[in-house]
């Protein structure tokens, strides 16, 4: 037993004697310490108590921004059902504004005995964010998956939408209908994916409008990523004169078509919008929304493939997997008034 309590210890970089308080369900160990010397159990083989074998029950946790966007339950819905196919429950955990904070909610996964972590647009997608609550998750070997907000300082893998891509296909479209100012409804810069969007909105216009790199920035509005965001960030983009709005997302999207028609202007006759995601119900608006689908499904199953892959002691690649988006059509968009039609467009 003294050679296994060793091993832990050297394993986990604890002493012996914290191996044998976790071992026997005693207090006084943190939630961090306890995973690193249940972690190490696990990768060297030994069998965990059965008091400890319960605690784990095959508990994965699910982090996600919030509930009132619905692209984010669309991502929990399909990976809480994958990972119930493989034998694990999710633990789901939404950051609703002023409620329980990500780190927090690690803490108490941690204290959970989970076997990994999904992060869906976590801290992680702020360019701003410490990266250290995640390097501590890697330095005690938990396996943790992060969806979208790609950062190459994170030592982990990640499952991405090409947020460029979406952008520049939401542009050529509108420019192909004779669209030439269009605007951009984004939220904070401080964003990977605000950043991503935007790279792809100015690509967008380079390659498909006349407009100048100085006109294009005039026409991107940062905001937030709420209905009422899209809304005050169309006000502008229509006070720029712009003919057709890319949001964000689909709720900014909501939101600009709020503003079209608080003046009295018709969407799609006078104003185009497109969103991004194609998330519920946006194929069931007034209009239907054209919109950028996110490979939700896809994109989940990975992050499930990969964590799974990581709990069985597989490393996944330390990259990023980037899934494609899909222009879908519907009726939000339609061609430029006939005055705007006049500025010339170039070829796609």
């Amino acid at each position: 037993m003294t050679t296994r309590l060793a091993d832990i210890a050297a394993h986990a970089g604890v002493s012996e004697a914290t191996v044998s308080r976790v071992l026997n369900g005693k207090p006084g160990v943190s939630p961090s310490t306890r995973q690193a010397v249940l972690t190490a159990l696990d990768v060297l083989g030994y069998e965990r108590p059965a008091r400890l074998r319960q605690q784990r029950a095959g508990l994965i946790g699910l982090i996600i921004p919030e509930l009132t966007n619905p692209i984010f339950p669309a991502f929990a819905e399909v990976i809480e059902s994958a990972l119930a196919r493989h034998g694990y429950m999710a633990v789901l955990c939404s950051q609703a504004p002023g409620g329980v904070a990500e780190d927090d909610y690690i803490e108490m996964l941690l204290e959970r005995g989970v076997a990994g972590i999904i992060f869906v647009n976590g801290l992680h997608a702020n360019a701003n964010s410490d990266r250290a609550r995640y390097a501590r998750l890697l330095e005690q070997a938990l396996p943790i998956v992060l969806v979208n907000g790609y950062r190459p300082d994170i030592d982990a893998p990640f499952i991405s939408n090409d947020d460029v891509a979406s952008l520049e296909a939401a542009v050529a479209h509108l420019a192909a209908m004779g669209h030439r100012r269009i605007g951009l409804a984004i939220g904070q810069d401080v964003y990977v994916p605000t950043r991503r969007k935007t790279e792809g909105f100015r690509r967008g216009m380079a390659a498909h409008t006349d407009l100048a790199p100085d006109e294009v920035d005039g026409l991107i509005a940062n905001t937030m990523y709420t209905v009422e965001g899209g809304q005050a960030a169309a006000a502008k983009l229509l006070d720029a004169g712009c003919t057709a709005i890319c949001g964000g997302n689909d709720i900014m999207a909501l939101g600009a078509i709020r503003a079209a028609r608080a003046r009295g202007l018709r969407v799609p006759g006078d104003v185009s919008v497109t969103g991004m995601d194609d998330s519920l119900l946006t194929a069931y608006l007034d209009p239907p929304l054209t919109t950028v689908r996110q490979s939700v499904r896809d994109m989940s199953m990975a992050a499930v493939s990969t964590v799974l892959d990581e709990i069985r002691g597989a490393r996944a690649p330390r990259t990023e997997l980037l899934y494609r988006p899909e222009l879908v059509v519907r009726r939000s968009t339609a061609p430029a008034p006939a005055a705007a039609r006049l500025s010339p467009v170039k070829e796609g």
